[in-house]
């Protein structure tokens, strides 16, 4: 297997595992999530009993955002690898979205490995005060972030990432797109906007308590944190 192909196959599993923890995420959200473990589980010489490993629902909730937030870092150490692999000196490619493709890369790997739990921009001398941008596709503006906590409207987000990832796997590395297989029919109908999530219900809980909301002045209602719903009708 060629180098490229490994490297392609490294991208495409780290966008699965991203997918996988979204769905995780959500699920534990919405209490769908399984938390089951085994009652006795062997492993080598080690042995622990289901009270040792048992998750709360609480402690699933928060161990849930953090296993996204993996996930989607993931993406950004698979990102930089492939194309250290494939591009020579990416730093000086000739390439704008190699080059601008494996710096916001890096930069974001560098802050998540030297501090996962709580990821800080460093950032190389030669590299601040720099936007490094793919057009419609992701952009980092290293003005004023080195040392500064990381936080994902520097670059877009996961989203971004996972884009930016799609996009050094199919365009960079020339992998072939292929038609996807019939993906199953989701149980629930979810809509997300950041961390918000609305599901879609046919009734309302006889246990629903009512709350009075003052419209916005173009009728939109505030969900807060900054998330407004408006009817379908509303353009």
């Amino acid at each position: 297997m060629s180098e490229r192909q490994k490297q392609i196959d490294r991208l495409f599993t780290a966008e699965l595992q991203f997918r996988l923890a979204s769905a995780v995420r959500l699920a534990t959200t919405l209490k769908l999530q399984p938390l089951d473990l085994p009652i006795e589980w062997t492993h080598g010489s080690h042995r622990v009993q289901y009270a040792e490993i048992a998750l709360r629902q609480d402690q699933a909730d928060f161990a849930a955002c953090f296993l996204h937030r993996s996930a989607t870092y993931l993406m950004a150490v698979a990102i930089k690898d492939a194309i250290r692999a494939v591009v020579p000196d990416p730093k000086a490619s000739t390439d704008s979205d190699a080059r601008a493709a494996y710096q916001i890369a890096r930069l974001i790997r560098n802050a998540f490995a030297h501090a996962p739990f709580l990821p800080t921009w460093s950032i190389d001398h030669d590299c601040q005060d720099k936007v490094f941008s793919i057009p419609d596709l992701i952009a980092l503006d290293t003005t004023g972030l080195h040392g500064t906590p990381f936080d994902w409207r520097h670059y877009g987000g996961p989203l971004a990432l996972f884009r930016l990832c799609r996009f050094v796997r199919i365009t960079i590395l020339k992998d072939p797109v292929t038609p996807r297989m019939v993906v199953p029919i989701p149980d629930n109908v979810l809509y997300q906007q950041g961390d918000l999530v609305l599901k879609k219900v046919d009734e309302i809980s006889p246990s629903a308590l009512p709350v009075e909301i003052e419209l916005l002045p173009d009728g939109g209602t505030p969900l807060g944190g900054g998330h407004v719903l408006y009817g379908a009708d509303k353009k």
